[in-house]
């Protein structure tokens, strides 16, 4: 497996990560397809900047334009504090094959080598069984549940952290 930054060429993956109803489920709904190009070009620039980890998660480095989801860490605000966070989406075909942990624990084997990340916290819907295994088995410790947003949208989240600096 190989985790690479986004590019602008990652539009069509974009798409179907953001803007099916079924990825969407657990994040508030699909996203416009509109948004979709502004978000890969300012994820694109964010990446090359070194300013967030967004990378797109490839089973086969031989064909690193097949994209099966995303993994990505970067700085947000919460509660008025800043902090690390951790997301990703495997896409439906991908699903169950343990695509979505793998990724995880590479960013965060990454993040813990790298140093500058501190504790990772993470937001998977309430009802997310899956993205709530992958925390739990990956020694995230589970704060409780919460209400944020993604894209705009709130939707209720199982708020995990992660010490990576440990």
């Amino acid at each position: 497996m190989l985790l690479r930054d986004v590019e602008p060429a990652d539009y069509d993956a974009y798409v179907a990560l953001r803007c099916d109803p079924a990825m969407m489920a657990e994040l508030g709904g699909p996203q416009p397809l509109e948004a979709i190009g502004p978000k890969v070009a300012k994820d694109a620039a964010d990446a090359a900047a070194g300013t967030s980890w967004i990378k797109m998660i490839v089973l086969d480095e031989t064909y690193p334009e097949d994209v099966a989801g995303a993994v990505t860490i970067w700085r947000d605000h919460h509660g008025g504090e800043e902090f690390s966070e951790i997301g990703w989406m495997v896409l439906t075909a991908y699903q169950g094959r343990g695509v979505g942990k793998r990724a995880v624990a590479m960013l965060l084997d990454a993040a813990r080598a790298d140093g500058r990340w501190g504790p990772v916290h993470a937001f998977p819907g309430v009802t997310d069984a899956a993205s709530n295994g992958i925390c739990r088995s990956l020694g995230f410790d589970l704060l409780g549940p919460e209400e944020i947003e993604f894209a705009g949208r709130p939707f209720a989240a199982n708020h995990w952290v992660y010490e990576a600096g440990v």
